[in-house]
């Protein structure tokens, strides 16, 4: 089958069930894309990047609907439903999935485009400097980006990477 003629569709999984859903569906044969992004919390004083869903209680799969296999997928172990409206799944829009996944390494993490340039202000979004408020100096080619940020009354340079980066 041509991945252009792939229809996709929306499975809700259980609470915190991503990988168990996703594991089941692919262990029957089902062709499944949970897209991940990086996502820095803080726990017990430290920060913690983390794996999460891009889209939180949702992952895709590649369905058939003449087969009628569908029914296989709301009774899969970790998945609630399919979305639907009506008695059927509804098609996520063509071409949807595909442009998702050219935006996602071979893992299905999310890459972050980079939309700085040198002199915007930004905000830091993870590490030891979350929510320092920087400059940025410089990008290198391999996407590391150095930031003026005051520290203790003087300019200090730190190299980050666009990920822990907000625009302000």
């Amino acid at each position: 089958m041509n991945d252009h003629d792939i229809t996709w569709f929306l499975a809700q999984f259980k609470p915190n069930s991503h990988y168990i859903a996703e594991r089941n569906l692919t262990r029957q044969g089902f062709r499944t894309f949970l897209p991940m992004q990086k996502q820095t919390s803080r726990a017990r004083g430290r920060f913690v990047t983390k794996l999460r869903p891009l889209f939180p209680g949702y992952l895709l799969v590649a369905l058939d609907l003449m087969r009628g296999d569908w029914r296989v997928v709301n009774s899969t172990y970790g998945v609630s439903r399919l979305v639907s409206l009506g008695k059927e799944p509804t098609p996520v829009p063509k071409g949807l999935v595909r442009d998702l996944m050219s935006r996602c390494d071979r893992e299905g993490t999310l890459l972050v485009d980079n939309p700085f340039q040198p002199g915007d202000e930004v905000m830091l979004t993870s590490g030891p400097f979350t929510e320092f408020v920087a400059t940025i100096e410089r990008i290198t080619p391999d996407r590391r980006i150095y930031v003026l940020m005051e520290l203790m009354g003087a300019q200090t340079r730190v190299a980050v990477c666009p990920e822990s980066l907000r625009a302000v």
